[in-house]
This record gives C-alpha cells, structure tokens and sequence, in this order.
C-alpha cells in the first residue's frame, strides 16, 4: 500500500476516535489535551513543577499516542451492556479541564518555587481552547525572580543538653551559611536531629518541636535564619520543661496473647526468667527463649533508641516461626523508665507447595513438576528446613544413531538456614546487623539423555549478613560439586569424543568425572529498599560476585605431591578437580519518566579464567547467550561465543559457551491498561573464550576487534502483572548477527523471518 494511502487511512482513524472521545465531554467543557510549564529561565524548577500539577492529561502509550483514552471512547454510555462496561474497565475515561484544579495546581507550584528560596516568585495560567474540537491546553509560566540565600544561622533552646548534642553533630546539618535558603532542607534538618536525639534517649522528641523563623534583611536577598527547639509541654496546661532522657527497663517476651497489653493478658500467662529478661507465654514458647535473646537489640539499662527499636522488628520479621510482632514501650509512672513488652504470634509452621510446568525446548515437548515441603521452625530456633523434589520429562528429536528419544531427570534439594550460625565466627559479628544466617545444602541431580547419563551431587555451606536493608553479603565458605558421567552412548563417544578427525576437547572434558570446590563473596545493593529512597526517580540495584575452585587442592598437590591422570592433571581421590577464577559484575538502573513509563538500563559482565589443573572451564560454569533474560532475538544459548556459526546439529550448544560475557539492555517500559505493561527494548552483547580453541573458530576475545562481534536485538515485550506473579512474553528480532558476514551480517536491513524471529515467555522480569 503506498505511504499516501496509510498517511490517509492513518488521519481517518484518528478522526474517529476523536469524535467518539467528544461524546464524553459535556457541553461547554473541554478535553485536557495537555499540559505545559514553562520556564525561560530555570529548566530544573519546570520539570519539578510538572510534578505539583493535579490534574494530568490522559495517558499515552510509549508516550505517543492515548490509546487508553480512545479505549474508553469506543464504549457507549449504557453501563448495563457488558461490552460498554468492558472497554471503560480497559481504558481511560477522557480528563475534562478543572479550572478549580488548575488554579489550586499554580499555587502549589508558586508554594514550591518560595520553598526553593525563590520568595518573590509568581506563577501565571493561561488556557488555550479549540472550541470545535472541545480540546484545550493548559499552560503554567514561572517566574522565578531573585533566590535568596542563606546568611547565618542561629539555634535557640532552653535545654542545654539537646543544644550540647545540636552543636556537636552540626558538621553534618543540611544547613549551612551561603546555601539556597530551602524548605525541603530545614525539613531534612528537623528530620535528622529527630533521629538523633531520639537514638540518644528522648522517647518522647517529635520533629514538631523543631521550628524555624526566617528574616529577610530589607534591599537584599539575604535570609537570618533561626532554629528553635522547644521545651516539652505534658499538656497545654502544664509548665513547660525540659526534655526528658529515658532508659530501658524491664524487658518481657509475650506469645500467644494476641498481640493485646493489659492486666487480663498478663496475668493469664505463664512466666519463665532469661537472665535479665521475662518471656510470658501461652500455648508454649514457639520459639527457644535463646533466639528471641539474641535477635533482641534492646538492653535493660541502656538509654532508649529508635534504631535499636527498628533493628528489632527487622530481626523478628526473620523468624520464620513468627507471623507478626509488636513492641510496646510503657513508661514507669514518676520514672525515666520504659519497661519494653516483645509480643509476637506463631506463623503456619509446617507447608507443602506443587508446580507444574510445560517446557518447549527448540520444539521439543516436556513437562516438569516438583513438589516442596518447608518446615519454619525445625529445632524450636526458627529454623528453615526446605526439602523439594522435582522431575522432569522432554522429547528429543533430530538424534539418529542413538535408542533412545526421550530425556529424563529428577532430583532433590535439600536445604536447612540457621540463624546467626556457626559461619558466624568467620565474619566479625555486631549489633549493627540486620540479618545474619547460615545456610547447607545437599542437591542430587540426575540426568538421562539419549547420549548419556550424568549425576551431580553438590554440597554447600554459605553465610549471609547484612548491616542495612538495602545491602547483603554472602560468604560461600565451601561449595562441593562432584560431577559423575556413568555412561556414554557409543554413538556420541564415537562421533563426538574419540573420533581423531572430530574430536572435541570442550565436550571430552564436560563428559569426564570432575570435582568443584568453590569458594565465594558475593555483594548485592538494591536502593529502592531503603526506606529514604523509595520515592525517587532513579532506583538501581547491582550484584558483584568473585569465586574460585582448586587452589588449595593444587597448592597441597605441588606440595606433598600427587598423582595425575592421563591429561596431566592432579587427582583428588581418583578424581580431576577443576581450577579457575571468576567474577561477575550485574547493575540495573531504573528511571520512572512519569507513574506509567520508565526507562530501564542493564549492563551484564563476566569473566573466567581457567588455569593450573584445568585448560577449559568447567561447562556449569561457563557463559551462554540469547535467552529471554539476555540477548532475545536468539534463543536459549544459541549466540557466540564471538563469530562463532552453529553447525546446526543439536549437541552443538556445548560449543556455544565461552569465558566471558557482556550483557547490555535498554527497555522503555510503558502501561497500556488494566494489568497489562508493554516494553521496547534493544539488546546487545555476547560470549567469547579466553583462549583459542578449534572447536569454535571466531571465539576468542580480542581487545582491538572484539566490537565487531557484538549481536544486536530489538523487539516488543507484553507483561500480564498479577499481585504475585509477571507473566512476560517478549517477541524479537535479530539487527545484527556477527555469525555471518556481508549482508546477512545486517538483519535488520534485510530481515528473513524464520531465521531472525525469536519468541519468549516467562516468569518475572527479564532485569
């Protein structure tokens, strides 16, 4: 169809839906088409203005073009019809101008620009209407005038221990001589000092007794300003006197009373002494009186403070065996004594969870099914045990030569996390902690494939802690991997492994009995867990990780000696053990545009390096591309490493891994209705190997050339959001395909489906 044509058929739509929107907007009244400030002056101030106005235009998918809104318009306005009530749930009613709205939205942005320190600022409103289409544009003009600055501060107070502990903290106060006089930093300020004084004893401070008084010198734009802090007032028709310092006193531990503190519950409960402590219970003790001791941050006789209040409830909300807890604080009458009541409530103790799911692998049909039993409070110490069971079956096609067409697994996992733990004395422990644990695990895995059989047995024993909530270490002090081959199908050793015209070293060594023994640190940081944070635009998490396997094996191996197998490398117990380094380095940047779009930015980087006893790395811990969280305009492991070409037999995915890896991922996130999200995204990276190996030519890394293996994707995504789940379905495209060369490079100039169409679906966000 020519361009004229779309061009026009394009217009024609457009004027229907906008006749259809029209029927909506009462008589007289107007559509709010959009929304504008403008600032010739002060770029930053407008762009927070759009923040102050209330009433918005109607959304806009990928901010182009309110399909929400024409939605909305193809309904009719007899609700009892199930087809109207369908397309007003899906859309968006269209925003009718408030002129109200408008002028309460000018004083909030004047309010905010003299909050800036703009103090003369003015803010006009202006409309500009199309009568014929009932559209109208509102428009907000600053003028933002002289800022003034701040010139000295002063504090006044009738307590000299607070003004005492004011002047020793004032090397960190959000107000300083010379700065843009600012509302938002005397809040910060009052806000901070609340902090303080309250960790410091004074139960009973309130940011509200914190007030300032700001005098404008005359013929200058100077700003004298004082900060009072009043005294404490029992009631409006008591004396005012200072503010009292308050200490913990007795502390008791309640369960079972429903999270209610009076005589009745009190005198119904049974009591036990903890050496300092009280614990009052009903119906047992649900957990052992030692745990609830030491995730306590609360001692008897020190001064009150809201941290070790909060850092409490944080470690509580870890016991797995308690739903919910409260802490009630009750002052001792004519006392500086706060006796502290703990009181929490058991949780469901014992759980069984079943999956089921379908799998479709390069066409290839299968199911898969687990079943998990959890158990939170195994030894009476909110312990964590969590066993699960999970089997799995797929058809395998395109595998002639061989018996079998099937292939199967099934397996167990076995975990137990401890709190605090016996990796504790690894790690300097103190009270700052959020969260300290242990976990072990035990995981058999086994595999049966028309090529061969495989078993892993693994053993783990990590440490968690962390001293914020936004922060987390993992210690991985051992990781056992024993990796057991018992038989290989003649077909596949002849074909793949002894052949001298196609042997593959890469797949001879991941067929081959291997032992791991990892060791690990892993950093994870996600800022919108933070409570200070969670309201700003940008939010961003990242994920460090270094491990390493085999070097104290292989430096007792060179030193006391020991036997090696027919490649040359050092057995432990008759079995070659794998040695490497690696490290993993993923960041994630969120930027929200608006409440309903949001750029999203994801850097992936990997490198390994094999070394000593081991020439290639071991196959679980090598790197993969194409998938639906990477690269996906390619599927499951079927990019790189580098210009490496897929030879189009099935097993040939073993060779599509390399040692390092780069991930880059720009998606422009979008709501369209109801639950459903869109995205665009561009996706761009790959794999490549440290060394050369002739199993995969065009694979190794190269500083000054490796830019021009770097794949490049593009496509749209749709997100179903339910309350627990992401349901996420992604179709892409290849842009550029290092695996060819000329034109069949450039994809997206010369597209051929079948071979550049990649479709995704899964659970969860891809980053």
């Amino acid at each position: 169809m020519p361009f004229a044509r779309l061009t026009y058929l394009f217009l024609c739509i457009i004027v229907l839906f906008s006749c259809s929107v029209n029927k909506f907007i009462p008589e007289g009244e107007y559509l709010l088409d959009d929304v504008e400030v403008v600032s010739n002056t002060n770029a930053a101030a407008a762009t927070k203005a759009k923040g102050y106005v209330r009433q918005q235009p109607n959304s806009k998918w990928f901010s182009l073009v309110k399909v929400p809104m024409y939605t909305y318009a193809l309904s009719g306005s007899d609700t009892t019809k199930w087809r109207n009530r369908t397309l007003q749930k899906l859309g968006e009613a269209p925003v009718i101008y408030d002129s109200d709205i408008a002028e309460i939205s000018r004083r909030n942005i004047e309010q905010m620009l003299v909050n800036e320190g703009y103090l003369h600022a003015t803010v006009d409103f202006d409309t500009v209407c199309d009568v014929n289409k009932k559209r109208t544009v509102a428009t907000y003009y600053l003028h933002e005038r002289e800022r003034y600055y701040v010139s000295d501060i002063d504090v006044s107070t009738g307590d000299t221990a607070i003004e005492t502990i004011i002047d020793s903290c004032s090397a960190e106060s959000y107000l300083k001589p010379g700065m843009p006089f600012s509302v938002d930093n005397m809040e910060y300020e009052r806000r901070r000092l609340t902090t303080i004084l309250r960790n410091k004893g004074y139960w009973r401070f309130r940011k509200d007794y914190i007030t300032f008084n700001a005098d404008t010198t005359h013929h200058s734009n100077k700003v004298n300003l004082t900060m009072n802090v009043s005294l404490y007032a029992p009631s409006s028709n008591s004396p005012a006197i200072p503010h009292k310092v308050y200490r913990i006193g007795d502390i008791s531990y309640i369960s079972g009373a429903g999270l209610r503190l009076d005589e009745t519950v009190l005198s119904g409960c049974d009591t036990m002494n903890l050496s300092g402590y009280t614990l009052l219970y009903k119906d047992g003790t649900i957990v052992h009186p030692r745990v609830l001791v030491e995730n306590t941050y609360i001692s008897s006789g020190e001064l009150f403070s809201q941290d070790n209040i909060d850092r409490t409830y944080n470690a509580f909300a870890q016991l797995t065996a308690l739903k919910y807890t409260t802490i009630r604080l009750v002052e001792r009458t004519d006392t500086a004594l706060l006796d502290c009541y703990i009181m929490y409530e058991r949780s469901n103790r014992r759980s069984v969870g079943f999956e089921l799911e379908g799998t479709n692998t390069a066409g290839d049909l299968g199911a898969a099914a687990s079943v998990t039993f959890s158990d939170k409070n195994l030894f009476g110490g909110s312990e964590l045990l969590s066993l699960r069971l999970f089997g799995a079956y797929e058809a395998v096609s395109d595998l002639s030569g061989y018996t079998g067409d099937s292939y199967t697994e099934y397996g167990a996992d076995l975990s137990l996390r401890l709190l605090g733990g016996i990796a504790s004395s690894f790690v300097p422990f103190d009270r700052r902690m959020q969260l300290s644990s242990t976990l072990f695990s035990l995981k058999f895995n086994s595999q049966e494939r028309p090529e061969f059989s495989r078993r892993i047995l693994s053993g783990s024993w990590s440490y968690m802690w962390s001293k914020r909530k936004d922060t987390q270490h993992k210690l991985d002090i051992i990781d056992l991997n024993y990796i057991y081959v018992p038989w290989i199908s003649d077909t596949f050793k002849k074909e793949y492994l002894d052949s001298i015209s196609n042997r593959n070293s890469i797949l001879k060594y991941n067929y081959e009995n291997l032992l791991i023994t990892k060791l690990g640190y892993t950093y994870s940081y996600n800022s919108s867990l933070d409570a200070a944070n969670r309201f700003n635009r940008v939010a961003y998490s990242l994920r460090a990780g270094v491990e390493c396997s085999g070097n104290m094996l292989y430096a007792a191996n060179n030193l006391f000696g020991g036997s090696t197998n027919s490649d040359g490398q050092y057995t432990f117990l008759n079995i070659a053990y794998a040695q490497y380094i690696k490290g993993d380095f993923d960041f994630t940047s969120r930027v929200k545009i608006d409440d309903r779009n949001s750029f999203v930015l994801h850097l992936g980087l990997g490198v390994a390096y094999p070394y000593g006893n081991s020439r290639i790395l071991p196959f679980e811990k090598r790197y993969f591309s194409g998938g639906a969280n990477g690269m996906r305009g390619w599927t499951v492991r079927s990019l790189g490493p580098g210009r490496y070409k897929n030879n189009g037999r099935s097993i040939d995915f073993i060779n599509q891994s390399g040692d390092m890896k780069l991930d880059i991922n720009l998606e422009y996130r979008s709501y369209l209705f109801w639950k459903l999200h869109s995205a665009v995204f561009v996706d761009a990276g790959n794999i490549w190997t440290i060394r050369a190996y002739d199993e995969q030519p065009g694979g190794m890394f190269d500083v000054g050339t490796f830019y021009k293996d770097i794949a490049f994707s593009y496509g749209l995504g749709l997100r179903f959001e339910l309350d627990l789940f992401v349901f996420r379905l992604d179709a892409a495209m290849k842009a550029v395909n290092p695996a060819f060369t000329g034109s069949a490079k450039y994809p997206i100039t010369n597209p051929k489906f079948s071979r550049d169409f990649a479709l995704h679906f899964a659970i969860g966000y891809p980053f």
